[in-house]
């Protein structure tokens, strides 16, 4: 599959070299076979050749075996005429199928054929006389010129079908000698061909991968271009949201001073108005006096009420009684409404002003969402000082969640990363399903009272 995929990526260079591969085994296999071809007519030339020199060697040897046995009478003399008569036939037989393939020019063959016929056909007629008894006639026809005149007819024939296997030789050693210089000629002309085509795809892939280089180093000066402005995007959102949560700080502070001012003394005065009424109208109107009884009770939980908003919009213990102290009575309310067991450990530790209002809220966001989402039983709360870092953890044993996945709602964990942020700390989050919660803030030194001495 890989293979595949490269080969689709890389089409344009794998058909061309497929072509010059399949080039390059026609023109050798093509080579090889008519090399192959033609040294197998050249062993068949070969052969021809000397079947044509044997057949020549023969009727001299049978020549001169029916002179030797014209001569002495003897048989013995007569085997190398015997002898001769059969490598004549053989040589016959072998020419006779070598050129029936390729029939030699001029009826050569024929025309041997026809002479050595004639001539053996003589020397039979001399070995039969011989044998008859007419030794005068054999020697007679022996003495005649015939003779010679067919072994000279033999021996043109002969040299002229050796010559014509010459040719036919040389013939085909030139054609070997063509065949393998078009076979270097191709080779080295697809080999040029081949490291051309190379030679323009390693240009090709220089060019390219200068333009990828190029492009990389577009993407990555890009890429810092938006890291960049990620960065101060990020800066500036941080700043704004500090700015942001001490502007709600700063408007809460200032509405509940209003509101412990301006409201609390109205509903203050108008409580000692009422009480007023009340004891110029004792024993009078007991209507009138109920009336004023409830709005006396009306009044206080409007005061109540008031009371309430402004600590929650700032609490006044935190001015007051100090951040410990806060945290104390933050957990005991905590608990008395939901039931749920906190556990504090909260060591005396004296805070800037803006740090001791955001570990408040931290915790008071905390508590907020083990109240909505935790169904927690138990809760730890921890405020410590370890070599000049400030830590406080809120830790609970309710259903967690799986701190991958996006909550419905984050924004609660947002504001509290933001808070922490903004005064130079590390907010971590541990948290799984079925284990619990733990939201742990790590504050610098700086926050301290005594830094700022």
């Amino acid at each position: 599959m890989r293979f595949l995929k490269v080969a689709k990526r890389n089409w344009i260079v794998l058909i061309p070299a497929c072509i010059f591969a399949a080039g390059l085994v026609f023109i050798s296999e093509g080579s090889y076979w008519l090399s192959v071809s033609t040294l197998d007519k050249l062993a068949s030339m070969g052969e021809a050749r000397t079947a044509i020199q044997a057949l020549g060697r023969s009727v001299v040897d049978a020549e001169t075996g029916q002179r030797g046995y014209l001569v002495t009478g003897r048989k013995d003399y007569r085997e190398p005429y015997d002898a001769a008569l059969r490598k004549i036939d053989e040589s016959f037989k072998f020419l006779d199928d070598y050129y029936s393939k390729v029939p030699p020019p001029g009826g050569l063959l024929a025309q041997l054929h026809s002479v050595t016929e004639t001539k053996l056909s003589e020397l039979a007629l001399t070995i039969q006389l011989q044998e008859e008894g007419k030794e005068s006639v054999a020697k007679e026809i022996l003495m005649t010129d015939i003779g010679k005149e067919q072994m000279n007819t033999i021996r043109r024939l002969s040299n002229e079908m050796l010559a014509y296997e010459s040719r036919n030789v040389v013939k085909s050693r030139a054609d070997i000698y063509n065949t393998l210089a078009f076979s270097r000629i191709g080779v080295a002309a697809l080999s040029l061909i081949s490291l051309l085509a190379l030679f323009m795809y390693l240009r090709q892939s220089f060019l390219l991968r200068e333009q990828e280089i190029a492009l990389q180093a577009m993407l990555k000066q890009e890429r810092d271009r938006l890291e960049v402005e990620v960065v101060q995007r990020t800066v500036q959102l941080t700043e704004l949201a500090h700015h942001l949560q001490t502007a709600r700080e700063d408007e809460r502070s200032r509405l509940a001073r209003n509101l412990h001012d301006d409201l609390g003394s109205l509903l203050t005065s108008a409580k000692l108005d009422a009480a007023r009424i009340k004891s110029r109208l004792s024993g009078t109107a007991p209507e009138t006096l109920e009336l004023l009884a409830h709005l006396v009770s009306t009044l206080n939980s409007g005061i109540a009420l008031g009371r309430r908003i402004i600590e929650d919009l700032r609490p006044s213990a935190l001015s007051n009684l100090g951040l410990v102290a806060t945290l104390e009575i933050l957990s005991r309310e905590f608990a008395e409404q939901t039931g749920v067991e906190v556990h504090c450990t909260l060591a005396p530790v004296e805070l800037q002003p803006n740090a001791e209002l955001m570990i408040y809220r931290l915790v008071q966001e905390a508590i907020t969402n083990i109240t909505k989402y935790a169904k927690a039983q138990q809760v730890w709360l921890t405020l410590t000082v370890h070599d000049g870092q400030v830590d406080v953890s809120v830790r609970d044993d309710g259903v967690g969640f799986n701190t991958q996945t996006k909550p419905v709602s984050a924004y609660g964990l947002v504001g509290m990363r933001y808070r922490v942020e903004a005064e130079g700390g590390i907010l971590t989050l541990v948290s799984a399903p079925g284990q619990g919660t733990l939201i742990q803030a790590k504050l610098p030194a700086s926050i301290l009272r005594t830094a700022q001495v």
